[in-house]
């Protein structure tokens, strides 16, 4: 049962609040909770220089501020913390507030628990944002007011008073949103999972259970979309609580989503051919068939077709950038692990130049090397995992007894540059990193725009 958000309101009134993190979704954030009478102090590891205009506005308004490297040394007395996303639960600071009375949340499980209209919910390790866009169009397409937002970057906490029970909302959520949620959402899609984020999670089983965490509080009567190709998704099946539909790249389906003769069948109902999508790869038909289930009792075929044929990408993803002597140059940078670096390689039709390496985030390269080797031309490193990534290659070339040309570089321009020098005319240079980007930057769409910039300006 839903909870009304008065009754969020009236808890809220008063109490003493600490936001940690003023970044993109927690500044509405901080500003919502002030408007609704809470007594907020934010929190950020920045100092007052590094915030700007935001950290005037926030002082001006009456909203406290503790900022620098020891941030998390004052958050005591507080009622209510808003921890960041990536935040651990166990973190010292934390257990601490916690164990003197004080209630943790997060923007994300707010919203959830007070969330008016139906939920749609997507993660995995591949394939996140993509899936999340496609469910958000065709939902829009089929007429509904439709609501995008978590992990995907739009802040929605703060607007829940404008949604409708009608409504519809998307939200992409990482294994970090996930981690402490243990609300019930009504659909959930899981498009896979493989090893990721391994230097946050302790070890591959927290990280599996964490994304267990989007269905694990369903009712009997939710909905489950699981991928039927993927060894983790199928085989948590019977955990399911409520109805379960799955999708397969392999499998012909009695109920559920399938790729059979060319077609993305639902239920045994043709939604289109795989000539008429414009995305590019078999990874794409795979989040289109789970997306198809997860729509499937809220949306018309002719919706799903619509969106299907006409959909062109998400930014950052495999997305076009300029064609420059005969070259193309392709931004991936949303491919921030080996898999969806593969996913992406596997979409061209010949091998290509490939930009990768970035932050370590603990995770192995093998599955880049194993499967990524004859799809690659030259391959150009940079970043954190240059190193890393580099030795994998070597021992994929001594076992194969193979020649992939490895040039190691200090930064983007470097490797942008040594691209299009090294190149020739029908090449395709693509940046697909394999790797998150907070070695160099603060996200991956920053790195990709600064991909961009630097192709774009090329003579």
């Amino acid at each position: 049962m839903k909870k009304n958000f008065n009754e969020f309101k009236e808890f809220i009134i008063n109490k003493k609040v600490a936001v940690v993190g003023i970044g993109i979704s927690n500044i509405p954030l901080i500003d919502f909770l002030f408007g609704l009478g809470a007594q907020v102090t934010a929190f950020d590891k920045k100092d007052i220089n590094d915030l700007g205009e935001i950290g005037e506005k926030f002082i001006n308004k009456g909203i406290k501020l503790e900022l620098g490297e020891n941030y998390l040394s004052k958050l005591e007395g507080f009622d209510v913390i808003f921890k960041t996303p990536s935040m651990r639960i166990d973190n010292p600071a934390l257990a601490k507030a916690k164990s003197e009375g004080c209630y943790i949340t997060s923007e994300m499980e707010e919203f959830v628990k007070y969330c008016p209209a139906k939920i749609f919910a997507i993660t995995g390790s591949d394939g996140k944002t993509t899936s999340t866009t496609l469910t958000y169009n065709i939902l829009e397409k089929q007429g509904y007011k439709t609501w995008i937002g978590g992990n995907i970057g739009n802040p929605l906490f703060s607007k829940i008073e404008e949604m409708n029970k009608e409504d519809k909302v998307v939200l992409e959520l990482s294994s970090f949103q996930l981690m402490t949620m243990e609300l019930p959402i009504e659909c959930a899609l899981v498009t896979n999972i493989t090893p990721n984020h391994l230097d946050v999670h302790k070890d591959m089983e927290e990280y599996i259970e964490a994304k267990k965490n989007i269905f694990k509080f369903q009712d009997y009567d939710s909905l489950l979309v699981l991928n039927r190709d993927n060894e983790i998704t199928n085989s948590i099946v019977n955990e399911a609580k409520g109805r379960v539909m799955q999708f397969s790249l392999k499998e012909e389906l009695k109920e559920g989503a399938y790729f059979k003769d060319n077609s993305l069948m639902l239920n045994n109902s043709e939604i289109c051919k795989l000539d008429d999508i414009k995305l590019k790869g078999m990874h794409n038909v795979e989040n289109l068939l789970g997306v198809f289930c997860l729509v499937s009792e809220d949306a018309t075929l002719e919706s799903m077709r619509n969106v299907a044929t006409t959909f062109i990408g998400v930014e950052h993803r495999c997305e076009f950038v300029r064609e420059l002597n005969g070259v193309k140059f392709y931004n991936d940078s949303i491919a921030s692990s080996p898999t969806r670096t593969v996913a992406g390689l596997k979409s061209f039709e010949k091998p290509v130049i490939l930009i990768a390496g970035g932050y370590d985030k603990h995770i192995p390269f093998e599955p880049l090397a194993d499967e990524g080797y004859n799809h690659i031309k030259l391959l150009i490193l940079m970043g954190a995992t240059k190193e890393k990534i580099k030795i994998v290659f070597d021992n994929i070339m001594k076992d194969k007894k193979i020649k992939i040309p490895i040039v190691v570089v200090d930064n983007m321009e470097e490797a942008v540059y040594k691209a299009r020098k090294l190149s020739e005319q029908g090449d395709i240079v693509t940046l697909s990193p394999a790797c998150a980007s907070f070695d160099m930057f603060p996200n991956f769409e920053v790195r990709g725009n600064k991909y961009k910039e630097i192709v774009m300006n090329l003579k």
